[in-house]
């Protein structure tokens, strides 16, 4: 079969993928090589290249700044067409409408590894991009409880917080462990 992925080959991997990263959030077993094997007989390719093409999907969900499934360690090599179409498929499967920083990412990784690199001239008028964003209501009480029972040391590093806040106040961010965009 041709190393060239349809987009119907990687849609099948990406939602498979989605289905995942679900799954994990929730705590739902499943067996990865099960999902490799169904896509395999499917489209015609070997396990181990829909295997490779999830961690191709790990490393299109990093550079979205999300986590990716466990042991699908991300691998690089998924060029700038294809991290574009994988993240238009991510949104798609996800019913959300992420900014686009994969092509973006992959295209900067690619202009850096260049030996030699002119000042570039940039873009005089930049194109605007508008977007229809999905905000959360959360509850305050929840976030100056973790504030308070943190008392300004990280919870991750256990380094006390580097900033104030304008009320004087140690400064750290409050996140989710199970991201409110990944339907958890």
């Amino acid at each position: 079969m041709s190393d060239n992925w349809t987009e119907e080959e990687l849609k099948g991997a990406v939602e498979a993928y989605v289905q995942m990263h679900f799954d994990q959030a929730n705590g739902i077993s499943f067996v990865k090589k099960q999902i490799y094997s169904q896509l395999a007989e499917r489209f015609g390719r070997t396990e181990k290249s829909f295997e490779y093409r999830m961690q191709n999907i790990s490393y299109v969900y990093s550079l979205m700044g999300r986590e990716w499934v466990s042991g699908l360690k991300p691998a690089k090599n998924v060029g700038s067409n294809n991290a574009a179409v994988i993240e238009k498929l991510i949104s798609e499967a996800e019913g959300q409408n992420f900014p686009k920083v994969a092509e973006f990412e992959t295209q900067v990784i690619s202009y850096k590894s260049k030996e030699s690199l002119s000042k570039p001239d940039g873009i005089k008028e930049p194109e605007k991009i508008y977007t229809q964003v999905t905000n959360y209501s959360r509850d305050p009480k929840v976030k100056a409880w973790v504030l308070k029972e943190a008392a300004g040391i990280c919870e991750s590093c256990g380094s006390d917080a580097p900033f104030t806040t304008a009320e004087g106040e140690p400064f750290l961010e409050v996140h989710h462990l199970r991201r409110l965009a990944d339907g958890v």
